[in-house]
């Protein structure tokens, strides 16, 4: 099955008025053109709004009061701890969910403990066996976080035991609410607040701000409660924010904005432990780098992406499969040794998680092949009896990824408990692609699910196995009516083109100006086009490609991850274009820039150039006229075309590509022999026996050279002669 097309494209256009404004933006904000254009294309397209965006004055931070319902949890809390009640914090198995439970529970501090549903054998969100668990120990109050908006029934059912529930959430909602308390959700329908993109964390975050200021500040003072609860929590509410991919705009740009800061002079043990962790490798005995104050080395720089590949995925780990518990111990570890201990186990799980995420990548592209109809469904559905809960989710990822296409992969494998147990009964997720909202792909398609939830290109449910065709046909039925064949081309829409002689070291640190990164305001991305391929080589193990790149002289390293460039049909003296990020390489305190490759194809007028030549000369070779004498090669191409062959024969090459051949002979000093003319040459070398010449596959010649080889006049040649006869105007 084909992935699905490719388009790139640039944001960025050209034009005499738009060079203006830039060049005012530029001026004015003392940063570069290149800065101020991807300013522009974000749409900050004059000097002040761009001056704001730069300074974060566009950013404001709205009262936590405007939440609704947001007085009655404060009231309901505030009652529960004058009265010593128990009160459990019930929180989602993800980096969200995780750092969720941690701030309320460092907030509220004695009176409360927390249950996080193991993933594997209770599934999502609130269930009724966890609230009958949670009611025998005398709780009397759960406040969830990043869960809860569906839960209709479960929060009914708590209610029966006498137990409130106050629901924390950011999911989307559904027709009806649970009656609960308090449902704070920025997706409620009559909630006023401005700012709808809040992660879970930032969520209960805004909650404990509202607590802060109705409990200890005069509301004149709001603030200054704000801003004590930022400096306590804003690095855990940056990590849930990256993580749970939220928009990096508004309000979320000031709280990763401020988080990030925290990260890099955080005193958390546990954040600290798992840094050095992740650096370290998951062996304990390895003893952690320090520098000379004795503290332990973190990255050099923590950004967005740090974040999002490095600290989120480990913590991730804990709930896909093993308990999130771990992470929230860790996150809450105050003993530098115990820190230390939680952190290597964390990256163990995370080593594990890989595994088996491979594992199950490699079976589901098989079942994809052998059971998809691309014909009549644009939606992947697969399950398998084996496959663990808590990773098809990532692996789904990889699969809308390779096939363009939306996908859901469904877990049987048993571990589920209570009235959805057993293999009867499956847990699947989903990821989609732009212009294809999952949650009411998913709501058309209800009557055959027990259960979901989720959001627009993230979801997950419950299913029973016969039901799994008729939701297969239910989903797609759905897509043939919303996707467009449009769709379904990957579109790729860089922010610019450069040249290599544009990617300069100080380009590359500019780019600070414009974090934090993330949704809706991504590390910016740049498209290079007709670059020669110096060198390209394999690195880690050969998951991962080096290249050199060369055009007018000037070159620059490049490094594409977890693709190898044999797979991709890229060689060495290919020209070609790439879809790219600039980066920083730091090594040995020598900083250089380099780009950070997402994609690379041959470029089209390389392509086009060889096809015409190749054209050209089958044309000729078939017996075809020929408008002019351009074509015919001289007794220098000749010694020029040989000349190179014996020097790479003398050095043990003696096989290259066509394209190889016409680079190396394009490197050699005023020498500018076109293609189709370099093939008649080597096939007249081959028939006057200079040397011998093979076209052993096309566009791959073998040969052999004679050292000493007969002196022979290439008049001679019976190909030449016929070539030069269908010649016109020679």
């Amino acid at each position: 099955m084909n992935n699905r097309k490719t388009i790139w494209s640039t944001k960025y256009v050209r034009d005499e008025i738009n060079e203006k404004i830039i060049s005012e933006i530029a001026q004015k904000n003392n940063i570069s053109e290149i800065c101020a254009s991807l300013l522009y294309n974000r749409g900050y397209t004059d000097a002040d709004s761009a001056a704001k965006f730069l300074n974060f004055d566009d950013v404001v931070m709205y009262s936590p009061l405007l939440l609704k319902d947001v007085d009655k949890a404060v009231e309901r809390i505030r009652q529960a701890l004058d009265n010593n009640e128990r009160i459990v914090i019930y929180g989602d198995y993800d980096v969200d969910g995780v750092t969720s439970v941690t701030i309320l529970y460092l907030y509220i501090g004695a009176q409360v403990s927390y249950y996080i549903p193991n993933r594997i054998e209770e599934g999502y969100g609130l269930s009724n066996d966890a609230i009958k668990l949670i009611s025998s120990y005398g709780v009397s109050l759960i406040i969830t976080v990043d869960t809860g908006v569906t839960a209709v029934e479960e929060v009914e059912y708590a209610a029966s035991l006498g137990i409130d529930v106050i629901v924390t959430d950011h999911h989307e909602c559904q027709e009806t609410l649970p009656d609960a308390v308090a449902v704070i959700n920025p997706h409620r329908s009559d909630c006023q607040y401005p700012f709808k993109s809040l992660a879970g964390v930032g969520v209960i975050f805004k909650v404990i701000c509202a607590f802060e200021t109705l409990a200890f500040y005069d509301k004149t003072r709001e603030a200054e409660a704000i801003k004590s609860i930022y400096y306590r929590f804003a690095d855990l509410v940056a990590i849930g924010t990256i993580a749970d991919v939220m928009p990096i705009v508004d309000e979320n740009r000031m709280i990763v904005k401020f988080g990030l800061a925290m990260l890099e002079r955080t005193q958390r043990l546990g954040l600290l432990a798992l840094m050095e962790a992740a650096s370290l490798g998951s062996n304990p005995n390895v003893r952690p780098v320090v520098d000379s104050r004795n503290k332990t080395v973190k990255p050099r720089k923590i950004n967005s992406t740090y974040v999002g590949f490095t600290i989120a995925p480990r913590i991730n780990a804990a709930g896909r499969i093993s308990s999130a518990s771990l992470a929230v111990e860790l996150l809450l570890s105050q003993d530098e040794s115990e820190a230390r201990r939680l952190a290597h186990e964390l990256c163990e799980i995370n080593y594990k998680r890989q595994i088996e995420e491979n594992k199950i990548a490699e079976e589901a592209y098989k079942k994809i092949e052998k059971e998809f109809d691309p014909k009549n469904h644009k939606v992947i559905v697969v399950g398998d009896d084996e496959w663990l809960q808590g990773v098809v989710g990532i692996v789904s990822s990889k699969v809308t990824e390779k096939y363009g296409l939306p996908s859901i992969l469904i877990s049987f494998d048993g571990s589920s408990v209570g009235e959805q147990s057993g293999l009867d009964f499956g847990k699947g997720s989903g990821r989609s692609i732009r212009g294809f909202n999952l949650v009411e792909a998913l709501s058309y398609s209800k009557e055959t699910l027990v259960k979901f939830g989720g959001h627009e290109l993230a979801a997950g449910l419950t299913i029973r196995r016969k039901d799994v065709d008729l939701f297969r046909n239910k989903i797609n039925e759905y897509a043939n009516k919303t996707l467009t064949e449009e769709d379904l081309y990957y579109k790729i829409e860089a922010d610019r083109e450069l040249s290599l002689s544009d990617m300069t070291l100080n380009l590359a640190k500019e780019m600070a100006h414009l974090e934090p990164f993330g949704n809706m305001n991504p590390v910016p991305n740049f498209i290079t086009k007709g670059v020669r391929v110096m060198q390209a080589n394999l690195i880690g193990s050969g998951n991962h490609s080096k290249f050199i790149f060369e055009y007018n002289g000037k070159t620059i390293n490049a490094v594409m991850f977890n693709k190898s460039y044999l797979n991709l049909n890229i060689k060495e003296n290919d020209v070609v274009d790439a879809l790219f990020t600039l980066d920083i390489n730091n090594f040995n305190n020598n900083e250089t820039v380099q780009m950070i490759i997402q994609d690379i194809k041959h470029s089209e007028d390389y392509l086009s150039y060889f096809k015409n030549e190749n054209d050209i000369y089958q044309a000729l070779r078939k017996g075809e006229k020929y408008d002019g004498d351009d074509i015919i090669p001289s007794r220098d191409d000749f010694a020029i075309v040989y000349s190179m062959l014996r020097r790479e024969f003398r050095i043990g090459n003696d096989m290259m590509t066509e394209v190889e051949i016409y680079h190396k002979l394009q490197s050699i000093k005023d020498c500018n022999l076109r293609l189709a003319k370099i093939k008649i040459i080597l096939e007249v070398l081959n028939e006057l026996k200079i040397c011998t010449v093979e076209e052993v596959n096309p566009g791959i010649y073998q040969y052999d050279i004679y050292f000493n080889p007969e002196k022979t006049n290439i008049e001679k040649s019976s190909i030449l002669k016929k070539i030069k006869n269908q010649c016109i105007n020679k």
